[in-house]
């Protein structure tokens, strides 16, 4: 089950969560002259990269170039280094507009929704919450939890579309938020990840339609058709 600590800002919530984590990334940026690094979130403006293992050379305020490669697609990419933490690093997009009709296509709802697979029954040895029913992730972009009450029942379910969030559970209804930050918590026995929401003061119609279209696009053979329904009711997907 997530972990949720819910921090009062005085301006708007910010809520801490603790999700499992799939340890295996095909989303991976190569830069010039460098080593590939696993990018751990991305946006249309620009992404969180890592490396496995060693460090790297860049700084606040360096250029980079380089390429995205994801399950066979590939986008050249200019970008500033915003921040770094070891062997992470924030990078921000030189965008021009041929950059962002690209950077569109490829993070597009219906690209995104073709790279989802199923992790509740990939078979690998994962150590999954016994709450979480499924699960259904596409490398850094998306993430689709989906928990069970003790019955059996569906008792919420999460959507991590890029930067947006959208959370339904069972008597609370609809929120919306933004991803603020997502960290690597691993452990000999653990993959996870810590994300930090900031929760909207009302439902972002923008994100829920965000999600909606993702939710419509996901194949019958990756969750059942009831689960579908459920999710597209609870949504008000029309």
């Amino acid at each position: 089950m997530t972990q949720l600590n819910l921090i009062k800002t005085g301006v708007q919530d910010v809520e801490k969560r603790i999700f499992p984590r799939f340890p295996f990334s095909a989303l991976i940026f190569r830069a010039k002259g460098e080593r590939s690094f696993e990018v751990v979130d991305i946006s249309h403006t620009g992404m969180q990269l890592t490396l496995k293992d060693g460090g790297h050379e860049f700084r606040p305020d360096e250029s980079l170039n380089g390429e995205i490669h994801w399950r066979g697609a590939s986008i050249n990419i200019q970008a500033q280094v915003k921040w770094t933490r070891g062997m992470r690093m924030g990078v921000e997009f030189v965008a021009d507009s041929n950059f962002q009709k690209e950077i569109r296509g490829f993070l597009s709802i219906d690209n995104l929704a073709s790279h989802l697979r199923s992790v509740h029954d990939s078979h690998l040895d994962l150590e999954i919450p016994a709450q979480l029913k499924y699960w259904l992730q596409a490398d850094g972009p998306v993430e689709l939890f989906v928990w069970r009450h003790n019955d059996g029942e569906v008792s919420r379910f999460q959507v991590l579309l890029l930067e947006n969030f959208v959370e339904w559970e069972d008597g609370k209804g609809v929120r919306t938020g933004r991803i603020l930050t997502k960290r690597n918590l691993d452990t000999p026995l653990f993959s996870e990840d810590e994300y930090m929401f900031q929760i909207d003061d009302s439902v972002d119609s923008e994100k829920l339609q965000s999600s909606s279209q993702l939710i419509q696009c996901i194949r019958d053979e990756l969750l059942p058709r009831e689960a579908l329904e459920f999710m597209t009711t609870k949504l008000d997907i029309k």
